[in-house]
């Protein structure tokens, strides 16, 4: 039973990352078959009627869904570059070099690499997708349990607070070879070796691997808190046959 609600909890929080395209009432129905489990249902739900099997079956193919939808709207051209609420940046230190280039008409380059590093983080999502699977068979009940009796962004706060820095450490290679393959690392190198070449300034590094999981993971968390008070508000949208057996009213 732990590694079932285990699947419940997570997988609904896999699906708030999906805007306009979730069924908007699945955390509240998996909270009502988790409480009457409990015995602290918040709303009557009948589930006499289903086997083990469907709720599991059903679960599985939110969390399906879910984590498609979410690496649907991140994971592709412009999923990050094009979206100014989770546009990755230059690092910090890296922008008075942008200045600085921009004063001898360089700022090209270094527009280059920002760019390059949105697309590297677009290009990760997609290879990231097994480790918030993976993330969900390391949930207990307990877990559950304070997600449940928490407020309405508890479930973003839950997997932020508790899941981030082992998702950063997993991520960081996935991310590292995404900037290799989209020509981020190229890009550092020349905006560097220009920046060099200016008199009298100050050696410059920028752990590029960090700053993009970190930001890619702030944009993910960004979406799941909008989309986990959408869900609980909105009316259901099963998709499917056994969603609507498992989560319908």
């Amino acid at each position: 039973m732990r590694s079932l609600f285990g699947a419940v909890m997570l997988s609904l929080l896999l699906m708030a990352a999906g805007p306009g395209q979730m069924n908007a009432g699945w955390l509240d129905q998996g909270l009502s078959v988790l409480g009457s489990v409990t015995g602290e249902s918040k709303t009557a739900a009948p589930v006499s009627a289903l086997s083990n099997t469907d709720i599991t079956r059903g679960f599985q193919e939110a969390l399906r869904i879910g984590s498609g939808n979410v690496v649907g709207q991140l994971g592709k051209s412009d999923g990050f570059n094009a979206d100014p609420a989770v546009r990755i940046p230059l690092p910090d230190n890296l922008k008075r070099v942008r200045d600085l280039l921009a004063k001898v008409g360089l700022a090209a380059s270094v527009d280059d690499l920002e760019l390059k590093l949105n697309r590297a983080a677009e290009a990760a999502l997609p290879k990231a997708k097994p480790l918030f699977v993976d993330a969900i068979s390391a949930m207990t009940f307990d877990d559950v349990r304070s997600i449940y009796e928490g407020p309405d962004d508890a479930a973003t706060r839950y997997f932020q607070g508790k899941m981030t820095p082992a998702l950063s450490r997993e991520m960081e290679p996935v991310i590292n070879e995404s900037l290799a393959q989209v020509g981020a690392v190229q890009a550092y190198d020349l905006v560097m070796g220009q920046y060099r070449n200016l008199p009298f300034v100050p050696d410059v590094k920028a752990d590029l691997t960090k700053h993009v999981t970190e930001k890619g993971l702030d944009g993910l968390f960004y979406y799941l808190a909008q989309e986990e008070a959408a869900i609980r508000s909105e009316p259901v949208k099963q998709t499917t046959e056994l969603l609507k057996r498992v989560f319908g009213q």
